[in-house]
């Protein structure tokens, strides 16, 4: 166990000595025997004047299966192709897949793209061309398009002819797409199913007419949620006439989900884009600020509805104490039902027949908890403090405070996804705002209201 400890760092020392005496050969030895994951932490780690050493003794074509084999920040691949030359540049990306070539291209200026396709090659320029038009977060934008499409009335003979012609380029071969002569989808055949075919069968005889796509226009959350559904590796990408214009592939959709697990997450912790450790304090700052200042303000205006009850606290000092648990209360229980909520939106679970049911379910279960905690609480005040009446006071608070956060840490949610915005933003300013105002509203209303009996 201690040698598997050691290892990584022992080679990464041995590589950066071999980088820093231009042993160029020893060098290749070393870092062609590691996995393309292991090649680009390690091409991340090294200081820029030793990555372009390393840009020197590899190809393009070999940097290009470094950069495929992980995600780098968006601010590191500007970084990372600032430091190559231009020409080189183009060349790794055109030896990229096209539709990883293309995330690349996404983080760059309109200018750089235009230079990088000025240089590469025109087939490799064309294929990154067509992907570059499709909107940001759709299935256009996340497909390849490279991928074996096998006409239907060909034999299984000549299919396998064509697929190991097509493999080397091909992201994916474990599916066969099945196209007419308008290159339109008709169906799909697998790679198993095409080995122990009969040799001079048709494809159409043994294909799989019943083939699930989708529009290149779908959102990619729901091309995720699909290849979970269908546990599929890869599924087609079609326009609106059936053409067959792609494939979203796996490995896609597991970067898809991390991305939209992590911008939802950012979200949730009122975060516009979620920062990572490697940025600075100044960085980190500018990403926290927006929703902390919008915050702030809805925070004076808690306090300032807070003093509109200022007679009643002066009266009874006592009620000042249980404020931050009456919005404690409301706060936990809504960010409950916020979290049920927006998950069920995320998975694609809440469809529009269950939503008045989640409600529903929502409301019975805020009555439920904020029975149970209102009447713990009115014994425990009772003890505490030996008045009935406050505890009945903070009880009934509670009570009513968790029933319509849950309900409202629900409700919210599905409101904002009806109207297209995202619903992981209902969770910072809007349901702390609503819990806060309602659970003051209450707590306070009702003292002023029996503010006598008091």
């Amino acid at each position: 166990m201690k040698d598997e400890m050691t290892q990584q760092p022992l080679e990464e020392s041995i590589l950066i000595d071999f980088l820093l005496n231009d042993s160029m050969d020893n060098f290749r030895e070393e870092f062609m025997q590691l996995h393309p994951y292991d090649q680009s932490i390690f091409f991340e780690k090294v200081e820029p004047d030793l990555r372009k050493k390393i840009y020197h003794y590899l190809s393009p074509k070999e940097i290009a299966e470094l950069f495929e084999a992980t995600k780098f920040d968006d601010e590191q691949y500007d970084l990372f192709l600032q430091e190559m030359d231009i020409t080189y540049a183009a060349d790794m990306l055109s030896f990229m897949y096209t539709d990883n070539a293309v995330d690349v291209l996404n983080e760059l200026g309109k200018d750089q793209v235009a230079s990088y396709l000025n240089i590469m090659d025109r087939e490799s320029a064309q294929e990154i061309k067509d992907l570059l038009h499709y909107e940001e977060y759709t299935a256009g934008s996340i497909m390849t398009t490279e991928y074996v499409a096998i006409p239907e009335n060909s034999t299984c003979r000549s299919a396998m002819t064509i697929l190991r012609s097509a493999a080397p380029e091909a992201e994916t071969i474990y599916y066969l797409f099945v196209v007419d002569d308008d290159h339109k989808l008709s169906g799909v055949i697998s790679l198993r199913d095409l080995i122990i075919a009969d040799e001079d069968t048709l494809i159409k005889d043994v294909m799989n007419d019943r083939v699930v796509s989708v529009l290149v226009s779908v959102d990619q959350e729901e091309v995720a949620r699909m290849i979970k559904d269908y546990d599929f590796l890869a599924v087609p990408v079609v326009d609106f006439k059936n053409h067959l214009l792609g494939i979203v592939t796996v490995d896609d959709i597991l970067d898809v989900l991390e991305e939209e697990a992590s911008d939802d997450y950012s979200k949730l912790a009122g975060v516009s884009n979620m920062d990572t450790f490697d940025k600075g304090p100044l960085q980190a700052a500018r990403k926290r600020l927006p929703w902390l200042i919008i915050l702030l303000f809805l925070g004076m205006f808690t306090a300032n509805l807070m003093s509109i009850f200022e007679q009643t606290l002066d009266k009874v000092a006592l009620l000042a104490v249980f404020i931050p648990l009456i919005a404690g209360m409301a706060g936990n229980s809504g960010t409950q039902a916020l979290a049920v909520a927006v998950r069920g939106i995320a998975t694609g679970d809440i469809e529009e027949q269950s939503k008045t049911k989640l409600l529903f379910r929502e409301a019975g279960t805020g009555l439920i908890t904020g029975l149970i905690c209102g009447l713990l609480v009115v014994g425990v005040v009772y003890f505490w403090k030996h008045d009935l009446l406050i505890g009945i006071l903070v009880g009934s608070s509670i009570f009513g405070s968790i029933f319509i956060a849950t309900l409202g840490g629900s409700f919210i949610p599905l409101l904002i996804h009806r109207m297209k915005i995202d619903p992981a933003v209902a969770s910072g300013p809007f349901i702390t705002t609503v819990n806060d105002v309602v659970s003051i509203l209450i707590y306070l209303g009702l003292a002023t209201l029996f503010i006598s009996s008091l």
